[in-house]
């Protein structure tokens, strides 16, 4: 996917075409000379400047973008009706009962293997592995699914790491519903906060609360233990670490790039022509993004499984991660920008935005001194 050249350069606008032509000009008097305090006079500019071009460029990954109304005149509105009528009154209902049906199915199933074959570990895992699967082919059934698989499937291997884009935590479920990942993931409250602590832990998944820093080190002792088993599920992580539009990568997290194991890059790409399967967590609760898909006409996305990659000599972790980011985002047609995701749900702190300042100010200071 080619961009244009004005969307480039919202990406990494100039600083210098936003301010007062006249705000990094020298003074007039020759004897006097440029100091630091100058430039931090002037720094309440810059701040705000900087900040209302980085947001604009940031806030844009998460953004849902509505295709453009086509029911505007006498002769499209009546077949727009038509159209509610059919997804809200005959498909919602009849996908309605497809899930209630996978979902007694896989309970009743789930259950008794859960509990009958306790002296059988490897059995009731392999019989787990595949409920789980089928209860997400109900789930990617009930939006009408249209799922375009490229590559070969994924296979139970030691020492290594499948990482995709992240657009929705439907991605799991579309992925799940081929190959049953342990997927490391924030965990949520609600219906689905129950389903991760109790269903989905069976299949080796890895919660976390990313507001927790004691967090951080017990999913990283999780993750090299999990990559050593043999027998483990293979594990899929979504670096980017929130879901962003499915139009932008953010950067990815170096966890599962430092774990000395073979990464295995995912390409999801979601066609918008029938609905939007961007989820904006802060704006909307997942019950409704799933109600959102299952009153739509359906769900369209390809699935890429690209070639493995390790670690180059001389590569770092961040180099490496960036390396995969842009296989992903190639072969998505996504467009890389250089924000981290985290910073969707906080902002760094007034120090470090001071430190960040100032550190902004001397460098145009040294710019101007060289000229």
């Amino acid at each position: 996917m080619k961009s244009s050249s004005s969307e480039l350069e919202l990406d990494r606008p100039n600083i210098e075409d936003y301010l007062p032509s006249d705000s990094f000009t020298l003074p007039p008097s020759p004897t006097r000379l440029l100091h630091l305090r100058d430039l931090l006079d002037i720094s309440p500019t810059l701040t705000e400047a900087a900040g209302a071009i980085i947001d604009d460029s940031f806030t844009r990954c998460f953004k849902s973008n509505p295709p453009e109304p086509w029911n505007w005149n006498i002769y499209l509105f009546p077949m727009w009706c038509l159209g509610v009528v059919i997804r809200y009154g005959i498909l919602f209902p009849i996908r309605v009962i497809v899930l209630t049906i996978g979902w007694i199915i896989f309970l009743s199933s789930y259950f008794s293997v859960h509990f009958l074959l306790k002296g059988q570990e490897k059995l009731r895992k392999n019989l787990e592995r595949s409920l789980v699967e089928l209860i997400c082919s109900f789930f990617v059934a009930s939006w009408t699914g249209v799922v375009k698989y490229h590559g070969p499937r994924p296979s139970i291997r030691p020492k290594q790491v499948f990482v995709a884009n992240h657009t929705s935590m439907i991605d799991f479920i579309i992925l799940e519903q081929m190959t049953a990942f342990a997927v490391i993931m924030q965990k949520h409250p609600g219906w689905v906060g129950l389903l991760q602590s109790t269903i989905l832990e069976s299949v080796g998944c890895i919660w976390f609360n990313r507001t927790e820093a004691k967090d951080r080190e017990i999913v990283a002792r999780k993750l090299r233990e999990h990559v050593e088993g043999a027998d483990n599920n293979p594990l899929l992580i979504f670096p980017e670490g929130t879901c962003v539009n499915n139009h932008y990568s953010v950067m990815f997290k170096k966890g599962a790039f430092e774990l000395g194991s073979t990464v295995c890059p995912i390409a999801i790409k979601y066609n918008k022509i029938f609905v939007d399967a961007f989820w904006n967590s802060r704006k909307q609760s997942f019950t409704k993004h799933l109600l959102q898909l299952m009153t739509s006409w359906a769900v369209v996305c390809d699935v890429w499984y690209l070639e493995p990659q390790n670690l180059k000599p001389g590569e770092t972790p961040i180099e490496f991660a960036e390396r995969v980011r842009n296989i992903i985002s190639t072969r998505a047609g996504l467009k890389m920008v250089p924000w981290d995701g985290y910073l969707k749900y906080s902002r760094p702190s007034p120090k470090h935005r001071e430190q960040k300042q100032k550190s902004f100010a001397e460098s145009v200071l040294r710019r101007l001194e060289q000229k």
